[in-house]
C-alpha cells in the first residue's frame, strides 16, 4: 500500500475503536509520538509525515506507524494529498469559527451558572493558574500556555449545575483540539490580553456581579480571541 492510500482504506477502522492500538502497544506508541510532535509544533501544518523516515525514528516497522497515521486522519490531524501523501493538517477557518462561536455561548452560560456555587478557595485556585499563565508569558509556550487556559477555564465551569450545558463545553473544548492544540501560536499578542481578562472575570465573579454581566465577560473573552485569530486569515 503507497503512503498516499494509507488512510482511505483505514479511517473505518480507526474511528471503530483502535482494535490494533492496545496500550503500550507500537501502534499506541507511535500514534502518541507523532501526536505529540504535531500538538507541540515539530510536525507544522503542512509538514509531509513519511512513514518510513518515521518509522526510523522511532525504531519500528512501517505498520505501526501506518496504523497510528490513520488513528490521526480520523481526528483530523492529519490529512491526505494526491501525489504527496499525508501531511499535518492546519486550521479549518470555517470549522474553527463555528467552534469558537458555539463555545463562547455555552461556556459562557456554564460559567454564569457556576458563579454563585464558586467559593473563594476555588477563585484562589483559578488565580493561581492564571498567575502561571502570566510568568509563562515570559518565556512563551503556547501549549502550555493552552493547556493552562484550559484549566482557568475548567475550574470557573466545573461546578455548572446544568450537565447538558457541561457536556456541550467539553465537546466545544475536544473539537478546539481536534483543530489545533494552539491558537495562541499563530496570535501570541492575544495570549497578556487573556491573561488580563482571566483576573478581570475572577473580580466580577468575587463582586457577586449578576449572571447576564458574568456571560457577556466570559463570551467577549472567547470571541476576541475569535476575532484575534481571523484577523490573521484577512
Amino acid at each position: 500500500m503507497t503512503e498516499t492510500a494509507v488512510g482511505r482504506a483505514g479511517v473505518v477502522n480507526a474511528m471503530n475503536g483502535d482494535a490494533d492500538a492496545k496500550p503500550g502497544s507500537k501502534s499506541e506508541q507511535a500514534y502518541a509520538a507523532v501526536k505529540a510532535r504535531i500538538v507541540e509544533g515539530t510536525y507544522t501544518p503542512g509538514y509531509r509525515l513519511v512513514l518510513a523516515k518515521i518509522a526510523e525514528d522511532l525504531g519500528f516497522s512501517v505498520v505501526p506507524v501506518r496504523e497510528a497515521i490513520r488513528r490521526l486522519e480520523a481526528e483530523g490531524l492529519v490529512k491526505f494529498e494526491r501525489n504527496v501523501g499525508a501531511t499535518v493538517s492546519g486550521i479549518d477557518p470555517t470549522e474553527y469559527l463555528y467552534t469558537m462561536q458555539t463555545l463562547s455561548i455555552v461556556e459562557g452560560a456554564a460559567t454564569a451558572l457556576s458563579a454563585p456555587l464558586i467559593d473563594p478557595a476555588t477563585i484562589a485556585r483559578a488565580r493561581a493558574v492564571n498567575q502561571e499563565m502570566r510568568e509563562c508569558l515570559e518565556h512563551f509556550d503556547p501549549v502550555r500556555f493552552t493547556t493552562l487556559n484550559q484549566d482557568f477555564h475548567s475550574v470557573l465551569f466545573e461546578h455548572c449545575p446544568n450537565p447538558h450545558i457541561l457536556d456541550l463545553v467539553h465537546r466545544g473544548w475536544n473539537r478546539l483540539a481536534s483543530l489545533r492544540s494552539s491558537t495562541f501560536r499563530f496570535v501570541p499578542g492575544r495570549a497578556q490580553e487573556s491573561v488580563r481578562e482571566h483576573e478581570a472575570l475572577l473580580q466580577l465573579i468575587e463582586s457577586g456581579a449578576d449572571a447576564d454581566t458574568i456571560e457577556k465577560a466570559a463570551r467577549q473573552h472567547r470571541a476576541a480571541t475569535l476575532d484575534a485569530y481571523l484577523a490573521t486569515t484577512n
